[in-house]
């Protein structure tokens, strides 16, 4: 990094404190983990310096054949992984996943029907302040707030009376298992495409540990930064009878030339993936988000749905602390040293700049390598900052444990970061 220092200190320093922030603190926001040296390494290479429009062995440029290596390894995996028909491994993000995908298929204004945000769905599932609530005639459909789950019977019926053109499953702060072979069923019965989006829970998917919506869908779309542990970005995967339309929406419809050096980086934490460890890795996720919610409930924290079965859970604070805001539970955790996300809850009466709940995740504490005994340390944490949300005394204290306890799991050694 010196050549960084050098040229642009200001830039470095940023970079070192960001990397210190991310050592010393609890890192618990569902969306993000926490990438291998290796995936590191192939995002800062000189295929960053590669324009290669179009798809390997079809490029609009020369110069391509090493790119062309790279991609073609990153789409080869993604199939075996997910086993999947097709993939395209260009998308620079999810939501331009998504956007590929509903202009491969639909036209503007045609119906689709998401979950609702609040209820646990996605900005690009049809949110009215989203291109996909712009676009296209967006309905939502909601878990009951009784107990927090998809209720399918009402999803159907909601469908039948509405028949949308797609269907969009998934979810970004859902900590149940999704049905898709349910979603498939009535998909079909309407004569609806079926888009899946498992941007959180694509790690899960490719571990065998919760069903996968391969068989059931049209397209599925997944980041590859978040259980999937790979860089910041996404990619498609699809019949192959569907490959030219998705590939075509991709570019030149939705975006230009590929991130090449992104694209390597998918393929190297694609491979990590089909290694026989990511499947313990996977378990030891989804066991150490039970044991984080165990803990909060034993405390009398009251989670949607009573629980998880996958990497995350949703704290409901208005019932257990009726004033506390998810925005000011944030920032009292994020003193203590635990970074955590506010967001709305089903029923949710605040603004989203406010909420009533929390998102907690742990892929990026498993990758540091933290167990079920860890998390019950933690819910302690969480439970002790949240009744006491203003005392700086006890903030510090629980800053102080937290700090020790991050110095038993050090995230990065050598040269794969900058070192604080």
């Amino acid at each position: 990094m010196d050549y960084l220092k050098n040229t642009d200190p200001e830039i470095f320093e940023a970079i070192r404190a960001e990397s210190k922030r991310q050592s010393s603190q609890l890192e618990l926001i569902a969306s993000e983990n926490f990438v291998s040296s290796a995936v590191l390494q192939a995002m800062g290479t000189v295929m960053t310096n590669k324009y290669a429009e179009g798809l390997p062995f079809k490029r609009y440029y020369g110069g391509c054949e090493y790119v062309d290596i790279a991609e073609d390894l990153a789409r080869k995996r993604a199939m075996e992984l997910f086993s999947a028909e097709y993939a395209n491994v260009q998308p620079h993000s999810g939501a331009q996943a998504n956007m590929a995908s509903y202009f491969a298929f639909l036209n503007p204004g045609d119906k689709i029907l998401g979950m609702n945000l609040s209820h646990g769905g996605h900005l690009t599932h049809g949110s009215p302040v989203n291109f996909s609530g712009k676009i296209f005639e967006a309905i939502s459909y909601e878990v009951n707030e009784s107990d927090g789950l998809i209720n399918y019977d009402a999803l159907r019926e909601q469908a039948l009376r509405t028949r949308p053109k797609m269907i969009v499953t998934g979810a970004s702060a859902y900590p149940r298992t999704i049905d898709f072979e349910t979603f498939g069923e009535i998909a079909r019965e309407i004569d609806a495409f079926l888009l899946a989006d498992i941007a959180h829970i694509a790690g899960l998917v490719a571990a065998g540990i919760h069903q996968s919506p391969v068989p059931h869908s049209d397209v599925v779309t997944t980041t590859t930064h978040k259980t999937l542990r790979g860089p910041r970005g996404a990619l498609i995967l699809c019949k192959k009878e569907h490959s030219n339309i998705i590939d075509k929406s991709v570019f030149p419809g939705t975006q230009g030339g590929p991130l090449m050096h992104i694209i390597a980086a998918k393929a190297v934490a694609l491979k990590e993936a089909l290694h026989p460890d990511f499947k313990n890795y996977q378990s030891q996720v989804v066991a150490n988000a039970k044991a984080l919610a165990d803990g909060l409930m034993e405390h009398g924290l009251y989670l949607v749905s009573g629980g998880t079965d996958n990497h995350l859970l949703l704290i409901d604070l208005s019932k257990s602390y009726e004033d506390l805001t998810g925005r000011d539970a944030e920032k009292a955790l994020e003193l203590a040293g635990m970074t955590v996300n506010k967001n709305t809850v089903p029923g949710e009466t605040r603004s989203p700049f406010v909420t009533s709940g929390l998102r907690i995740g742990t892929a990026a504490l498993t990758t540091r390598g933290l167990c079920e005994t860890d998390m019950r340390q933690i819910a302690d944490w969480i439970v002790k900052v949240l009744a006491n949300p203003t005392n700086e005394e006890v903030i510090r204290s629980v800053a102080k444990e937290i700090n020790d306890m991050c110095q038993d799991f050090p995230l990065y050694s050598g040269d794969s970061a900058v070192r604080a």
